[in-house]
């Protein structure tokens, strides 16, 4: 076949009505709804073929002439390892570190120890120069904020050429460890004094972050995941105003942190979502919208312990689908973390599988590549209609964490993770490697000598806890 002939053919014009006639010849006589028409976790309705948006509205990530920024969870316990480790990304690629401390909800069981020491032996010789460092939300992020500031006043490292997460978030803390150091009116009273502080040091970055990481891993859907993080992100902003803070200049100081999955149309549909979700959010409070800093994180709920190299494949669609929605940074689990702290190997493969995707395949060249797209546009859009629903109930119990408190806002989610592990026990959805196309036998896997460890227990705030559980976990797979 030649170009000439590509020319000079005539295709007759299809339309709806065509294409469903050709579908059902095709169908043999299967339903057309059961067969071809599908529903997310939010009961939102997905059609085979949805026409092109009429007018697109893209989204930008907040540095719209640079793709994503790819990070590496620094999370051993041995500060020495960690250290290497750390030394070895950079070198490698990376373009930042994600510290991920010991009682973190997404520690997972391991972490960096939670000390002023143990930082600055795992920094110690690191290149700071244009590094992105984020501290991953856990329960002491307040004081290790000023733990960061300190030593990267001690390495004369400039703050305003790095990008800087210090991870302070409530809601998730309380959601993921089922308590809080101290009352919910002690906490409104004392953080305000704190942000005030930071303010005044003049640190750029995010000081104040909405994760919604915790809430996914626990089974919530992307609607819950979305409202859990716009109500934590507008209880940072009441915050900054107790603090005497011009919204216009604190709401760039609030940050989000969210979960990517290998569903890859509604992963990207989230991502857009959460932008045009917090410039709503600010618009209502009469502030000139801006952009979202947007972490992701690829899925622990979706990993699984059997046949853990598939693990690969779900993170490479994850990273892929969190980049076409525009997130701004990406971190990716190992996939052997389910069978313990992964080696320098399983480390390295987390870190190629960004580095194929950004640097090779060039996936973050084209800002909202999806921008037009009538599935994409339609996802978006129930998204947001469905998220924007779930947090105004949200906000009529009285904020996320007095619904957490009164345990109101988990009870949803673990009806939405039960109603989801129902769909994998009936077959209607598949897990390869686990439900289907399971190994015969099982290959060994190397990890590195490491224990898990409980965060603390005690408090001054206690909810239930929003536990992270891998889908393979609610099928009786060993935790």
């Amino acid at each position: 076949m030649t170009p000439d002939l590509l020319s000079q053919a005539d295709f007759p014009p299809v339309d709806e009505a065509l294409w469903r006639d050709m579908a059902a010849k095709a169908l043999r006589g299967a339903d057309f709804e059961t067969t071809l028409v599908s529903r997310t976790d939010d009961g939102i309705r997905v059609e085979p073929l949805h026409a092109r948006s009429q007018e697109p509205q893209p989204i930008s990530r907040v540095d719209k002439h640079a793709g994503w920024r790819i990070l590496q969870r620094v999370d051993d316990p041995d500060p020495v390892r960690a250290r290497a480790q750390a030394l070895e990304d950079v070198k490698n690629g990376a373009d930042g570190l994600s510290i991920v401390f010991e009682g973190a909800p997404n520690a997972f069981g391991y972490g960096l120890p939670a000390t002023q020491e143990a930082l600055a032996a795992t920094l110690d010789d690191v290149p700071l120069g244009r590094l992105d460092l984020r501290v991953d939300t856990h329960p002491t992020s307040r004081i290790t904020a000023e733990w960061l500031v300190a030593y990267l006043s001690a390495r004369r490292a400039d703050p305003a050429r790095m990008h800087l997460s210090f991870g302070i978030d409530p809601s998730a803390i309380f959601a993921g460890t089922g308590r809080m150091r101290m009352s919910i009116e002690a906490l409104k009273a004392s953080l305000p004094q704190s942000l005030a502080h930071f303010f005044a040091l003049g640190v750029p970055g995010v000081l104040l972050e909405a994760d919604g990481r915790v809430c996914h891993n626990a089974g919530a859907t992307e609607a819950q995941e979305l409202a859990f993080m716009l109500s934590s992100a507008l209880s940072h902003l009441r915050m900054f105003e107790a603090a005497r803070q011009p919204l216009v200049y604190a709401a760039p100081h609030i940050g989000f942190a969210t979960a990517a999955n290998q569903d890859q149309f509604v992963t990207i549909a989230k991502m857009r979502a959460l932008r045009r979700l917090w410039s709503r959010v600010q618009e209502v409070c009469s502030v000139e919208p801006s952009l979202a800093m947007i972490h992701a994180e690829t899925s622990w709920r979706m990993m699984t312990r059997r046949d853990p190299e598939t693990n690969i494949l779900r993170s490479t669609i994850a990273v892929f689908a969190a980049a076409v929605g525009g997130v701004d940074s990406i971190s990716v689990l190992p996939h052997t973390l389910p069978h313990g702290l992964p080696d320098d190997f399983a480390r390295r493969v987390a870190r190629n599988t960004q580095l194929v995707l950004s640097r090779e395949a060039n996936v973050g060249f084209v800002n909202d590549p999806a921008a037009g797209a009538g599935g994409i546009a339609h996802l978006t859009e129930a998204l947001c209609e469905a998220a924007w629903e779930e947090f105004k109930v949200i906000e009529q119990e009285g904020g996320i964490l007095e619904s957490l408190a009164a345990g109101r806002y988990q009870a949803r989610v673990v009806a939405a993770r039960e109603a989801r592990a129902a769909r994998y026990r009936a077959g209607e959805r598949r897990i390869v490697g686990t439900t289907v196309f399971p190994l015969a036998q099982e290959r060994p896997v190397a990890t590195l000598p490491a224990e898990r460890r409980e965060g603390p227990k005690e408090g001054g705030a206690f909810c239930e806890k929003l536990a992270a559980t891998r889908i393979d976990e609610s099928l009786g797979e060993p935790a």
